[in-house]
Order: C-alpha cells, then structure tokens, then sequence
C-alpha cells in the first residue's frame, strides 16, 4: 500500500486540502498576527464556518472539519482561541437547538466572522461541578430574569452575545435544570470586568455580573426541559477544539525546535545530531502524533451523531493533546537553552499558554475520574 493510500484512510484528499490551505494562510500571518485581521480573513475565505449548516453560510462540515482549522493556525503559531467558542460551540447549539429565528439571527454571522459569541459558564464557586452553578433563570410572565456570577470568560468585549448557562426550575420536581440563554452584550444588568492575568494572550478573560438582565421569551435557546443533552452538545466540541489549539501549540514549538536543532553547531556537527537533543523530540513528535489520532476520533464520532462515544474520546483527546503539548513545549524551550527565553525565538511565552489545555475547560484530574468510572466502571469518589 502506498503512502498516500494510507494516508487517505486516516484523513480524506478533502481533509488534507483544508489543512494546506489553512496552512499557507497561517504562515502569511505567523506569529505575530493581528487576531482581527486574521479573523476577518479566515471568515471571508468560509473557514470559521466550515462546521456550520449551507443554508446558514457554512461550509457544511463537522467539527472535523472545524477542528483542522484550528490545528493549522496554531501549527503556524497564530491560533485564533475563539474558535474554540464561537462557531463550536455557540455554533454548534443554536445550529442543533435553536429556533428558525436564532438561526437566522446568528449563523450566517457566526459563520463569516462578522458575529462572535462567547460562552459563559465557569463560575467563582463551582469550579469542574457544573451541578453547583448558581446562576439563575426565573419567569416573570414572558421574559426570563437571570441572576448570577461568571468568571473566566473569554473574549466578552469583542463578542456580540454570550450564550450563558443558566439554571431554572423544574415545575415538577422543584429542581434545577441547566438552560441556555444568549445574552446580547449590551442588555442591562449584564456587567463584564476584565480579569489580570499572567499570561499575557490576544483574547482577553472576563467576570461577568448577571444583576437581574431581563431577557424576552425568544432569548432561550432550545427546550427548557433538553438539560443536559443540550449543554454537552457545546461542551463535546469545546473539548475536541481544545485539542486541537494544544496539537497546534505543540506543533509549532516542535518545529522550532527541530529547525534550531538542525543547524545549531557548537562543535562539529548540529546539536540535532546527539540522541539526548534528538531522542526527546522525537518522543515529543510521537506524543503529539498519538493525540492527533484521538482527536481525529473524537471529531468523527462527534459528527457521526455519537454523542456517548464523543463524550469518552473528546475526554481522552483533549487530556492528551494537553499533556502532549506541555511536553513538547517544555522541550523545545530546553533545545534552545538560553534562545528559548528570548524573545526572538517566541518560545517562551508558550510555557504558560501550554498549560491551560491542562486546567481548561476541564481539569486533566476530572478527565481522569471521567475515564475512571464512566469508561472503567470503577466507583465515584464524589
């Protein structure tokens, strides 16, 4: 069997035709891209919609196809963080969920960029236990009143609306069940400020306050009584994506890397050619090539309506891009010793923005007891 042959069985000729396109777009914009431009780019040339239904303006894709979009970008060091947000997973919820209405409203725009939409649903005493979120949505005749606390957020300023998870209550078992809202950004009562982060990124993290926004009938996104199934609808390809922007982090650290390795000479030959520079690299390659698999999975089962399998591969996908990515950072900055602090090599700053896959949106140790007792059948400690 040729390569190519085998290689097709893996991705299709489509799939590698979007990866090289993507590719030489990143590479004119490179690492020190300007996140709108590259935004409006990317939308115009149909790639931040290209999961999104045709009828709306999308490419008709998957998240698959989304999630190669992303890889790319971040393999030419300009990865766009809210596509994590706007088209997987508001996208992906008003497109499966949403009325007639929304879907006009909001995809056409979601699908060329000239629309974004955070999502909010980490809150300050929640944390992973998306049972514990407090904020929440109550009738008053026709509208809905939302009261709550968000923090985390990104990419609030620059976002039209935020789909918020709410909760409301079960008229027949006094419970509460989780709901969605889109919350336009200027509704009054919807208060944003900005968190200080260390790490220093394009797309800015957000605590929202939630005093009463008052929102109209129409604002619900979906059944009230759907729950849980419409939540991880968004939640499966946040996870997928988030693989994706690790693999692309790792990607372009590796690379640079390899590169410095190759023509680096201190003595005779290039520091390449010593197995203790060699030898981690290539094990960081295997890392990074190992999570592409999965994630690839993931995406495929995503789309194929798998909901259940999804859930267990975007998990797995998304715990070993993360732990890939660290690695594979951490020993590109080692390959460069003194190099790989300096600015000029760009390095640096991917310490900290590596470890995020690691914490969000979901901690590697709630992956962990995920795989543990959903996969493994063993016992909850919580």
């Amino acid at each position: 069997m040729s390569d190519s042959s085998h290689s097709s069985i893996i991705e299709s000729e489509e799939h590698t035709a979007l990866r090289a396109a993507v590719a030489a777009l990143g590479r004119r914009h490179g690492r020190g891209y300007d996140r709108e431009t590259l935004w409006r780019e990317a939308g115009k040339l149909g790639y931040l919609g290209v999961n999104l239904p045709e009828e709306y303006g999308g490419g008709g894709g998957g998240i698959a196809e989304l999630s190669l979009v992303l890889e790319e970008l971040g393999g030419a060091g300009c990865p766009l963080l809210m596509m994590i947000v706007s088209p997987a997973i508001c996208g992906t919820v008003i497109s499966r969920f949403g009325t007639d209405e929304q879907k006009r409203q909001w995809l056409p725009g979601l699908a060329d960029g000239s629309l974004t939409m955070a999502f909010g649903i980490t809150e300050p005493d929640a944390g992973s236990n998306s049972h514990r979120i407090t904020t929440t949505a109550r009738k008053d005749a026709d509208d809905w009143v939302l009261t709550g606390r968000k923090v985390f957020i990104s990419g609030v300023d620059i976002a039209d609306a935020t789909l918020i998870v709410g909760r409301t209550e079960d008229a027949r078992t006094g419970s509460l069940k989780p709901c969605l809202f889109i919350v336009p950004r200027d509704t009054e009562g919807f208060h944003r400020s900005p968190i200080d982060m260390e790490l220093q990124a394009v797309e800015k993290q957000f605590e929202l306050v939630l005093d009463g926004v008052r929102l109209p009938a129409h604002a619900l996104v979906g059944d009230e009584d759907a729950g849980l199934l419409q939540l991880f609808a968004g939640l499966n390809p946040e996870r997928v994506m988030t693989a994706a922007f690790a693999l692309g982090m790792g990607r372009y650290a590796l690379d640079r890397a390899v590169e410095y390795a190759k023509t680096r000479q201190v003595w005779q030959e290039p520091i390449g050619a010593h197995q203790a520079i060699a030898h981690p690299l290539a094990q960081a390659h295997i890392e990074l090539e190992l999570a592409r698999l999965m994630t690839r999975k993931a995406a495929h089962l995503y789309d194929a309506g798998d909901d259940t399998g999804a859930g267990e591969a975007a998990n797995m996908a998304k715990y070993a891009a993360a732990e890939a990515c660290v690695r594979a950072v951490d020993q590109a900055v080692h390959t460069l010793g003194g190099n790989g602090l300096t600015r000029e090599y760009g390095l640096a700053s991917l310490i900290t923005a590596a470890r995020v896959a690691r914490i969000a949106p979901v901690s590697r140790e709630m992956i962990l007891n995920y795989v543990s007792h959903q996969s493994l059948g063993l016992p909850k400690s919580y």
